[in-house]
C-alpha cells in the first residue's frame, strides 16, 4: 500500500493494474480551465481528470474561503463513477510539485481512504524520466466507494480563534513569505496572517529535483518548529486550504501523523473583519 508518496518507477509498474486509479489534478488559479485543456492534450495513461473548483470544492459562500470542502456524498458518488472502491490504490498528480494534488490526497484521507499516494515530482518528473503520456481518455469501470468520514482532521475558524493564543497549538501557514508578511496579496482582499502563526512555505518541502526532501530532513524541519507539541495540535493553513495539504503530506511522510487542516484558511479568516490580522514576520 502506498499512502504518502510514490515514485514514477513504481507507478509505471502498476499503470495497467485494475486495482489502481490515477487522478490528474492539474489546475491554475489564474486560468481555471488550463488544467483540463492540458489533460486533453496529454496525461499519464489511464488518468482521470479532477477539477479543483468543480470536484474538490463546493460553491463559495459569503462566509467561506475560496475552496470550501466538497459535499462528501457527492464526492463519494464521483469516486464510485471513476472506478474507486474502498480497496483501490489511488495515485494523484499535478504539474505543480503536488501543490494541488495534495488536496485530493487529503480529501481521500478525510473520507477514510488512506490507500492514496502523491506522485513524487508529479508530471514533470514522470516526463523527465521518460515515461509515456497519452491523449486517450481512460475507459472507466464504475465501482462502489463508501466513505468513513474523519472529521477530526478538520479545523474551523471558530476552532482557530480559540487556538491562536494557546501555547499548546501551533498554526503553520504554507503561503509564500511575501503573502504571509502582507507585502503582497494576489488572491485575497486582505494581506497578512493570523497572529501567532508561523510561516513554512509548502515549497520548502521540496528538493532541487522537484520531489520531496527525505523523510529525515522533513522530520527535522517540522520537529524543530513544533517542539514537543502533539501532532494533532499542529494546524496547517494557506490561502484557501489547498497548498496547506502539501505540508500535512510532508509531515505524514516524515512519520509525524495527525496534523490537521484549517479548511477555510486565510480567505475564510478575513471574511469576518473582527478577526485579528498581523503583518511582518
Amino acid at each position: 500500500m502506498y499512502n504518502t508518496l510514490i515514485s514514477s518507477k513504481d507507478l509505471a509498474a502498476h499503470i495497467e493494474d485494475p486495482g489502481w486509479v490515477v487522478f490528474d489534478c492539474r489546475f491554475t488559479l489564474t486560468d481555471t480551465e488550463a488544467g483540463r485543456k492540458d489533460y486533453a492534450q496529454s496525461h499519464i495513461p489511464g488518468a482521470i481528470y479532477v477539477h479543483l473548483d468543480e470536484d474538490m470544492s463546493s460553491p463559495i459562500t459569503q462566509m467561506s474561503g475560496r475552496h470550501p470542502l466538497p459535499d462528501p456524498v457527492m464526492l463519494s458518488e464521483k469516486l464510485s463513477i471513476w472506478g474507486v472502491g474502498n480497496n483501490t490504490q489511488i495515485v494523484v498528480y499535478d504539474d505543480a510539485f503536488g501543490s494541488v494534488a495534495g488536496r485530493l490526497w487529503w480529501l481521500l484521507r478525510c473520507l477514510g481512504h488512506t490507500k492514496v499516494a502523491l506522485l513524487d515530482g508529479g508530471l514533470p518528473v514522470w516526463l523527465r524520466e521518460g515515461y509515456a503520456v497519452t491523449d486517450q481518455v481512460a475507459d472507466v469501470v464504475s465501482s462502489t466507494f463508501v466513505a468513513n468520514i474523519n472529521t477530526d482532521l478538520i479545523v474551523s475558524s471558530e476552532d482557530v480563534e480559540l487556538m491562536m493564543d494557546n501555547e499548546n497549538y501551533l498554526i503553520i501557514d504554507a503561503r509564500a513569505e511575501v503573502r504571509f508578511e502582507g507585502i503582497t496579496e494576489p488572491f485575497d482582499k486582505v494581506a497578512g496572517h493570523i497572529p501567532g502563526a508561523i510561516n513554512v512555505p509548502y515549497d520548502d518541502n521540496l528538493a532541487v529535483s522537484g520531489g520531496f526532501e527525505t523523510q529525515d530532513e522533513l522530520h527535522e524541519v517540522y520537529k524543530e518548529r513544533a517542539g514537543n507539541l502533539k501532532n494533532e495540535n499542529i494546524i496547517h493553513m494557506c490561502g484557501s486550504g489547498v497548498t496547506a495539504c502539501h505540508n500535512i503530506l510532508a509531515m505524514e511522510y516524515a512519520g509525524l501523523s495527525g496534523a490537521r487542516l484549517y479548511v477555510g484558511s486565510w480567505s475564510e479568516w478575513i471574511t469576518n473583519p473582527a478577526r485579528p490580522v498581523a503583518t511582518g514576520e
